[in-house]
């Protein structure tokens, strides 16, 4: 849990935004929220070393349509309700309310580390052809909308201030290499095409972009992304779980430690591993 003195300082830090988004003098604010104007000023005092009683929090996030849980720092999210997307595509060729939100969530979060497992491999270093043979059987989205997305991730983390963190097993990587599993039946040219666009990508976004490799016998992980403090969305298919609690993105970026602790690949490292793949299909 956090601790009481930074929970207090969150209070009253987004108690100041409140005001601030209310366009109200601190008087009618308090009024509007059934305070004293005195009280009002004990709350927002840098003095203050308690947090006001459980009915007051409760009657300031009522009474400005926020939750208690922002209020107090335990919760990015200033609304009530928890987001679980559908991810469903409206139209052929067009992008899904999920995919949109994808994205606002990558732009919200400039500035931030985004740390990310991905379902296959990373997107943003995703070659057109393998992009095509993945999703090209897909009736809830294109392959054409899942390339415009990776070329937008690859804009983004050339960005000066991107700062992101991938994690994934390095037999997934292998298993890619030599056409196993889902990749049996794309040519050998193209898993080429596609380690080497991946080793020339690597190189050249390092350090801001970061690829670690675990070894998948001693860890697992399903696919999800944390974007800094804000949010984790959980991949489960055809639906992001979206988690905005503190506790939950903690949660998230501990088991993400835990990955990074336990990658037997540095990211310095990744490049050379790539190369011996490709050495490998010669």
């Amino acid at each position: 849990m956090p601790d009481k003195r930074d929970t207090v300082t969150i209070f009253r830090e987004r108690l100041t935004e409140l005001i601030a988004r209310s366009g109200q003098s601190h008087a009618a604010f308090a009024a509007d929220a059934g305070l004293d104007r005195s009280t009002l000023s004990q709350l927002l005092a840098p003095a203050l070393v308690r947090l006001p009683r459980a009915e007051t929090v409760a009657r300031i996030a009522a009474r400005n349509h926020v939750s208690v849980d922002w209020l107090l720092g335990l919760s990015q999210r200033d609304s009530i309700s928890t987001d679980i997307v559908s991810h469903i595509q409206i139209e052929v060729g067009a992008r899904s309310h999920a995919d949109e939100r994808l994205r606002r969530w990558h732009e919200e979060a400039a500035g931030y580390k985004i740390r990310y497992v991905p379902a296959s491999l990373p997107d943003l270093l995703k070659t057109e052809a393998v992009i095509d043979y993945e999703f090209r059987n897909w009736t809830r989205t294109s392959p054409q909308v899942r390339l415009e997305e990776a070329a937008q991730k690859l804009a983004y983390s050339r960005k000066p201030e991107t700062d992101i963190e991938v994690c994934s097993s390095y037999q997934g990587l292998e298993g890619f290499a030599r056409g196993e599993g889902v990749w049996q039946s794309l040519e050998p040219e193209h898993r080429r095409e596609q380690l080497e666009r991946m080793r020339e990508l690597i190189d050249e976004l390092y350090p801001t972009f970061r690829w670690f490799l675990y070894d998948g016998r001693q860890n697992y992980s399903a696919a999800y992304t944390i974007f800094g403090p804000l949010r984790a969305a959980v991949y489960v298919g055809d639906m992001y779980f979206v988690f905005n609690s503190t506790e939950h993105i903690r949660a998230l970026t501990r088991h993400f430690d835990s990955l990074i602790r336990e990658a037997v690949v540095q990211p310095h490292e990744c490049g050379g591993f790539v190369s011996r793949l490709l050495d490998g299909l010669a």
